[in-house]
């Protein structure tokens, strides 16, 4: 309780400002310390040490009496309860003692509290100034580094160099004397010259914006007078419309062109500005015009504009939706790639005169989502054109201008970034579109600008006018051939289906005079027919048999049964040219009229595997006559690969023989000798330039050769009669080395043949 009510009082604390009232607080205590007893004060004049002690010799007192107590307790005397009891009051006593210690300790403890409270207080307020101090040192520290690093204006102001201040300023600016050893009076001299200098200079600007207000209102005037000549300009030109197609300058349309091309994509605008320089430069044939839908055009550019409608509109497009059924995936991936292969409404077109007056149309398209362009091809001619059936892949669109330049065939995107665009709409090829879009060669990106780097591919690609410089006049030439030999193939190819290989004046010099060999079958075949044909498979492994290459069949032949002897009796030769392949061949007249084949000798009847079909060789002597048997037919077969780049690269002929059975370069040395006179001597028979007698004249050689090889032939002495191909040719030698090697290689104008 003595602690409770310690901890409850609340010690005075008498502050005194100066020494009378301490003076008075002195008097107080005195006074009053005689009236009561002050713990508080006490605790002021005892030793903590000696209470210390105090409160050991009291605890141990306390013990002592207790266990004594307890002594007494045990033996219960008669005397024990005094003793107790006396025991008893000690023990108060010291327990009075320690409460009283107790209470000493704490008014201590207090006192010690408020003393470290108060040291923390004046810790704590020294600490505040300190930080005050500190805070108004570092902002004393930060306005002295702003002072430090301000820049004044003038600083910004690009001044004129010294020598030229003290030269142009007047002395009562400059102020030599005083300005230069004071920089800050130097500074404040430029910088009055400097306004000065402004001043004038303002002054000059108000009197140029005045000009420049006289000049603009001339302008007005003059535009003004501008517009109103616009319509006589008109006029002018509308009645020179006349002039102008009578005098071959079409101004009038030359300037619709221009304006039509400024809505034209940049790819399709180089090749306009460039075929339009070529033709005015190099080829007056050469027209180029744009043709499409300018509105649609214009339409590409603006920008969509804001729709903002009411609700009824809204509710209306929401009844509209909600009967309409949803596309279905099918019908969306459409919608998508007819999107992705979008087409610029305008095109150009480029019309190609030649020197026969065939022309050459080509329509180019820009694709604007896939960034290429695409070409379309026509030719047309001043005659109409009667087409062989093997020439209706000659002038075709889709081949017409096909590996124009080696290995461009126009099946691919030339665009690396297409294939990502395409992986997207589920398309795998450009290949099935582009009979309608067009073929996106190679040197139809270079005309337009376009250049596709493969190794690192971009997404945008700019047209470069140089590029399309660079490759213009070469492609040009290039279609102007290519268009003259496919024609002149067309002719050719006329003549050779009827059995006629035509030869020009100019290389009749090329071959003899006589040549009994004929061509008596010309026709196109596929490409996979080729390959399956067992004498091919050289070029089909070599790879020169591709997919984009043009393959024929020709057969020549000597020696067929119109040639066979007429009957003595009736004058009449055998009519086996009626009879086609797969049938057998009758006997001739004399021996039919004595009983036909049952008068023969069966046993010089013989099987042979002829062309396509069987034939039945006839003996060589009937046995009822003496008239000798017709001789057998020779049939070579050659399969031509024609390659697009035709004349410029050669055709390749493969041989095969069926005489006395079946003879290629595999099992016939001369067969394959015969082979290199049509496919590597072929310089010798390109003729005068273009060359686009090339393939007619390779025709001749093989009929050419054919004849010696058959004339060449030794004969059989054991069989009776003339011989089968009477030698008409004349050979300097007839075989050379252990393959008897024949002699193929012409001579002029000496006429013979000889070994190479």
């Amino acid at each position: 309780m003595s602690s409770e009510s310690s901890k409850k009082r609340k010690p005075k604390v008498i502050r005194s400002d100066g020494a009378p009232a301490e003076g008075k607080r002195n008097r107080s205590d005195t006074e009053q310390e005689g009236k009561y007893y002050s713990e508080e004060a006490e605790v002021d004049r005892r030793d903590p040490g000696r209470d210390y002690e105090l409160y050991k010799y009291t605890c141990q007192e306390l013990q002592r009496l207790m266990a004594e107590i307890q002594d007494l307790k045990s033996r219960g005397g008669k005397d024990a309860a005094v003793e107790i009891e006396d025991r008893r009051i000690q023990s108060c006593v010291h327990f009075m003692i320690l409460k009283k210690l107790n209470r000493l300790a704490h008014i201590r403890l207090k006192k010690g509290r408020d003393q470290t409270h108060e040291a923390k207080q004046k810790v704590d307020a020294y600490h505040l100034q300190l930080q005050n101090l500190l805070y108004e040192v570092m902002h004393l520290q930060k306005e002295i580094t702003k002072c430090l690093e301000f820049k004044s204006k003038h600083e910004e102001i690009d001044l004129v160099s010294l020598e030229e201040f003290y030269k142009e300023a007047p002395p009562d600016i400059s102020k030599a004397e005083v300005t230069m050893g004071d920089p800050h009076q130097q500074t404040l001299a430029r910088l009055d010259w400097e306004l000065e200098q402004r001043k004038r200079l303002a002054e000059k600007y108000r009197e140029c914006l005045s000009n420049k207000e006289k000049i603009l209102k001339e302008i007005e005037v003059k535009k003004e007078y501008l517009s109103s000549l616009q319509p006589r300009l008109n006029s002018i030109m509308q009645a020179s419309l006349p002039v102008q197609e009578y005098l071959f300058m079409p101004f009038d349309q030359a300037h619709k062109q221009y304006e039509t091309a400024r809505h034209l994509p940049p790819p399709l605008y180089v090749l306009f500005v460039q075929t339009t320089a070529y033709g005015q430069a190099c080829d007056k044939t050469l027209s180029v015009a744009i043709e499409g839908s300018v509105d649609e055009a214009k339409a590409l550019f603006k920008p969509p504009e804001d729709s903002q409608d009411d609700e009824s509109d809204s509710d209306a497009e929401e009844e509209q939706t909600t009967k309409r059924r949803r596309p279905t995936l099918g019908v969306q991936l459409d919608d998508k790639r007819k999107e992705m292969l979008k087409r610029h409404p305008l095109s150009v077109m480029l019309d190609l005169k030649c020197k026969d007056d065939s022309v050459l149309h080509l329509t180019f398209y820009y694709l604007m989502n896939l960034n290429i362009m695409t070409v379309k091809a026509k030719v047309t001619t001043a005659t109409e054109l009667i087409t062989p059936i093997s020439a209706g892949d000659l002038l075709s669109p889709d081949s017409v201008l096909s590996c124009l330049y080696p290995g461009d065939h126009g099946k691919k995107t030339p665009n690396p970034a297409n294939q990502y665009q395409f992986d997207k709409v589920g398309i795998l090829t450009l290949r099935d579109y582009v009979l309608d879009l067009g073929h996106p060669y190679l040197w139809v990106q270079k005309l337009g600008g376009l250049h596709f780097p493969k190794e690192q591919p971009q997404h945008t690609v700019i047209a470069d006018h140089s590029l399309s410089a660079s490759h213009m006049e070469t492609t040009m030439k290039l279609l102007k051939t290519r268009v003259q030999s496919r024609l002149a193939l067309h002719k050719q190819f006329a003549s050779l289906e009827h059995g006629i290989v035509p030869v020009t004046s100019d290389c009749q010099y090329l071959f003899p005079a006589k040549v009994v060999s004929r061509l008596v079958k010309w026709v196109s075949i596929a490409h996979e027919d080729y390959t399956e044909l067992h004498f091919t498979k050289d070029i089909v492994e070599a790879g020169l048999a591709g997919d984009t290459n043009l393959y024929y069949m020709a057969l020549v032949e000597r020696g067929t049964e119109s040639d066979a002897c007429s009957s003595p009796s009736s004058g009449k030769g055998c009519h086996s040219q009626d009879v086609k392949y797969r049938t057998l061949l009758p006997l001739c007249s004399p021996c039919t009229h004595l009983g036909g084949i049952e008068s023969c000798d069966s046993s010089q009847l013989s099987w042979h595997l002829i062309g396509q079909g069987f034939l039945l060789e006839p003996p060589r002597c009937c046995l009822w006559c003496c008239h000798p048997a017709p001789a057998l037919a020779a049939k070579l077969q050659a399969a031509v690969v024609l390659n697009p780049g035709y004349s410029s690269i050669p055709p390749v002929f493969q041989l095969c023989l069926n005489w006395k059975g079946e003879k290629t370069n595999n099992n016939d040395d001369n067969i394959r000798a015969m082979e290199s006179e049509v496919n590597v001597c072929y310089k010798e028979l390109c003729g005068p330039r273009p060359s686009h007698q090339l393939l007619t004249n390779q025709l001749q050689r093989l009929c050419v050769l054919l004849d010696v090889y058959l004339e060449t032939e030794s004969h059989d002495d054991s069989v009776e009669g003339p011989k089968e191909f009477p030698q008409e040719k004349m050979c300097l030698r007839l075989f050379r080395g252990p393959s008897r090697m024949k002699p193929f290689k012409y001579n002029h104008p000496q006429g013979f043949f000889s070994h190479r």
